[in-house]
């Protein structure tokens, strides 16, 4: 019997994820209680939430950080999972946007499933993507002219962001009509 993952049932990490902040806070030996207590309160106060939109992650007691990120603005997602984190069954999963910044936007932490959610992640960011490629080539076939090619360039969809490539296709079919009514002015004058 399979059962299939619902990302939906992660709110918080695994309880597991405080036993490798505690390991973490020995680690520093001097610097343990006040470790322990930044990393007790970032335990206490990890949520997540998947949705339809996109991830959200909210974090801090003092200092409150929400981030969320729609699905259409992933670009890459990252395991990972050193040795401590796999004696103990965890990872984290790291998405990263196209905002321009070496760390990551999100990082999941705490989790058991790490490879069904990156799996679902990629499987969310594919099908808005591919949703969005599908309707913009389908409104590109009903608008374009009789016997005018698609893409008349060398480049293809995939160099080119989909919105930029719609309204470029705007662009050129104005200028054909338009480019046709003044010959239809010049042959009728």
């Amino acid at each position: 019997m399979t059962m299939t993952f619902d990302p939906s049932a992660i709110t918080r990490p695994h309880e597991r994820l405080m036993t490798y902040y505690v390991i973490l806070a020995v680690l520093t030996f001097v610097a343990f209680p006040v470790t322990l207590i930044a990393l007790y309160i970032k335990f206490r106060t990890l949520q997540y939430r998947f949705d339809d939109e996109g991830v959200w992650r909210r974090q801090g007691l003092l200092w409150r950080r929400e981030v969320n990120v729609a699905y259409r603005r992933i670009q890459d997602i990252h395991l990972t999972n050193g040795l401590i984190q796999r004696w103990l069954g965890l990872a984290t999963v790291s998405i990263q946007t196209a905002a321009g910044s070496a760390t990551p936007e999100i990082t999941i932490e705490g989790v058991l499933e790490a490879e069904a959610l990156r799996n679902y992640l990629y499987t969310k960011m594919r099908g808005v993507r591919d949703t969005t490629r599908g309707a913009e080539t389908a409104v590109e076939a009903v608008g374009r002219p009789e016997g005018r090619p698609l893409h008349s360039s060398a480049s293809t969809s995939a160099e080119i962001p989909d919105e930029t490539l719609a309204l470029l296709t705007d662009i050129r079919d104005s200028l054909r009509r338009l480019e046709d009514r003044l010959r239809q002015r010049q042959h009728g004058a």
